[in-house]
């Protein structure tokens, strides 16, 4: 198998989005070698109204609406890796399933094809990989005219545990996987759920950015103006806050550690934060979502990293991106017994089988914090780059599938 073929992916995760998503990572690192079309999950016609002031849409614009300048290469990326935008497709997620449902499908399903057919002419790709990034609606089978080397399917989340996905993505995922050449799955649960469709499904975890984390430990980073008023120890969280976060563990956190700050750097989606109270106690603080490279700046100054998500079907299939990110940092990090996942990093992560548990273990990781556990948790990291994960996954689709 050729590892210096071209790469099309189709990915649920815009490049610009808040939060960087694994499939991103992912093709950084494809990109040191390959050719990588990234060709982003499409705009809806709902999406395109509702988002249509925002510089998401405005810098995509002629793309969505007239098939124009749909390759770009953003200079925060390789220069390997071109985005490709789709046109702008039907909002159907809200028919029921069956004829017009289908009918739909095929037309959005068409305006994606449409786009790929397009690049494989203008950047004449020849031999390619093909890559679905957690985004099962509109492609589940590739058409007879467009022939890879290899079809890939990543699973990243229980797509049954979410009610939006669940409608049509359960069905349409099961279809993906038995369609594909192999299914890679970042959670070991995952991995278990997703065997029963095919035999060609690999337990494959998400890495790590090791040399921009390890800065906060290895060297002396200006303090963030976020933080600079603050001498209180800071117990830190970075990434999104929304559904699978324990609120009501947050505020026993913030309620128990009255003498600390509980500070979030990420975007806060719904309304859970401030249902529990959260938004008002005086000792959280919320400040948004920031660039990657600004996060080992504040994750060297946080005394003490949490990962506080709910116990549940859906978390139960997470494999925290986050904690290799923790852990390539040096910080001593405290996390719910949320999945299996999580708890293979006992030995280098705090994990509390319950809140009470939880919340005294705070005080415990701080206080033990010391060289040898900084240098230890970054050995781990060490050894969960993305650098690894394209390794591992070069071996796994080197191999033949094996048949349904």
């Amino acid at each position: 198998m050729r590892r210096d073929c071209d790469i099309i992916c189709i990915a649920l995760s815009r490049w610009d989005s808040e939060i960087a998503s694994p499939s991103l990572w992912l093709v950084k690192e494809f990109a040191k070698i390959n050719r990588v079309f990234y060709v982003e999950h499409p705009f809806s016609w709902k999406d395109f109204f509702t988002y249509r002031d925002t510089s998401s849409v405005q810098t995509r614009k002629t793309a969505l609406l007239h098939s124009k300048n749909i390759y770009s290469n953003p200079p925060s990326l390789p220069a390997n890796i071109t985005i490709v935008t789709t046109g702008v497709t039907i909002p159907i997620n809200f028919l029921p399933s069956g004829f017009i449902y289908n009918q739909f499908r095929n037309i959005n399903k068409n305006i994606v094809l449409k786009v790929i057919r397009r690049l494989i002419k203008d950047f004449e790709v020849k031999d390619f990989i093909y890559i679905n990034f957690f985004d099962p609606y509109f492609i589940q089978e590739l058409p007879p005219d467009i022939k890879p080397l290899r079809t890939i399917y990543q699973s990243m989340d229980d797509i049954s545990q979410v009610r939006y996905s669940k409608r049509h993505g359960e069905r349409l995922e099961e279809e993906i996987i038995r369609h594909s050449d192999f299914t890679l799955c970042t959670s070991r649960e995952l991995t278990r759920l997703k065997q029963s469709f095919s035999p060609n499904v690999y337990f494959h975890p998400n890495g790590a950015d090791i040399d921009i984390f390890e800065k906060a430990a290895t060297q002396k980073l200006e303090k963030p103006v976020e933080l600079r008023k603050i001498d209180k120890k800071i117990i830190g969280y970075v990434g999104s806050v929304e559904y699978r976060s324990d609120f009501k563990l947050l505020k026993k956190i913030a309620t128990f550690h009255h003498d600390k700050i509980l500070f979030f750097v990420g975007p806060v989606y719904g309304n859970e934060h401030k249902e529990v109270g959260l938004d008002k106690m005086p000792n959280v603080i919320f400040i948004g979502p920031k660039k990657v490279e600004e996060l080992p700046a504040f994750l060297q100054y946080f005394d003490c990293v949490i990962v506080p998500f709910k116990k549940n079907t859906l978390t139960k299939s997470i494999y925290p991106l986050k904690v290799n990110e923790y852990l390539a940092a040096g910080k001593p990090i405290v996390a719910s017994h949320f999945s299996e996942d999580i708890y293979s990093f006992k030995e280098v992560v705090y994990v509390a089988e319950n809140d009470d548990e939880f919340v005294t273990m705070i005080d415990r990781a701080i206080a033990e914090n010391n060289q040898g556990k900084v240098a230890r948790r970054m050995e781990v990291a060490r050894q969960n780059t993305w650098k690894a994960r394209v390794d591992e996954f070069w071996n796994i689709i080197s191999n033949e599938p094996k048949s349904l």
